[in-house]
């Protein structure tokens, strides 16, 4: 497939099924977007040992924290409650430089993907920010799950209409009858971005959080 950007969540996966997964669809190139590239629960996962194991199994790490990272230090990415604003950052010349890389990786041969924690696309910012703007660019985005199935950005925004607009085929007088269906799909992800964005102090917004992120979940950076 062409122009073709992967992503997937470690926390699905043992180390090994991780590789397994992304050999068998020849994906030469892990970028972490990994503000902080470690885990309390998954030492497998921190960078240097993940380097090291994927080195040794002839696939490239490299960690895109200043690119692509969920939390960035310039408050001038923050929005007027606090949180990363995706749609300020994405526009920065940090990410900007980071879609180049790829862009140029990929136009060279190589196949990406993009790893974070979270099993589900829907809950992280590679999906919701980065993702996104991939596909405005004509990628196609294959998120990888955990039991084996693929969703497309399309997929995703699809789930973010049913969370958000779910009655938009019956919109009612006392509601904003004059919304597209892009304009619903922006707002969705402005929703989204709201609420699992990361604030200053490095915490998400949502109520997800504390249930994704607990000490027993399988999610935990």
């Amino acid at each position: 497939m062409l122009n073709v950007l992967y992503t997937i969540g470690y926390s699905g996966y043992k180390v090994e099924e991780f590789l397994s997964v992304i050999k068998e669809r020849a994906i030469s190139t892990v970028i972490d977007v990994r503000s902080v590239p470690y885990s309390q629960y998954h030492s497998d996962y921190n960078k240097e040992v993940l380097k090291a194991f994927l080195n040794t199994n002839r696939v490239h790490y490299r960690n895109y924290a200043k690119e692509f990272g969920a939390q960035q230090i310039s408050k001038i990415f923050y929005s007027p409650n606090g949180y990363l604003d995706f749609d300020i950052f994405t526009k920065s010349e940090e990410f900007l430089s980071g879609i180049g890389k790829l862009k140029s990786g990929m136009d060279s041969g190589y196949t990406f993907v993009l790893m974070c924690a979270e099993k589900d696309p829907i809950n992280c910012h590679r999906a919701i920010m980065v993702a996104r703007e991939f596909q405005k660019n004509d990628y196609n985005i294959v998120h990888l799950l955990p039991d084996g199935n693929e969703q497309s950005q399309r997929d995703i925004e699809t789930r973010l209409l049913e969370r958000y607009f779910p009655n938009r085929k019956q919109l009612t007088i006392f509601e904003n009858s004059d919304l597209t269906n892009q304009d619903m799909i922006d707002l969705s992800y402005r929703k989204r971005n709201a609420e699992i964005g990361y604030t200053m102090g490095g915490e998400r917004n949502d109520n997800i959080y504390n249930r994704v992120y607990s000490k027993n979940s399988t999610a935990v950076l």
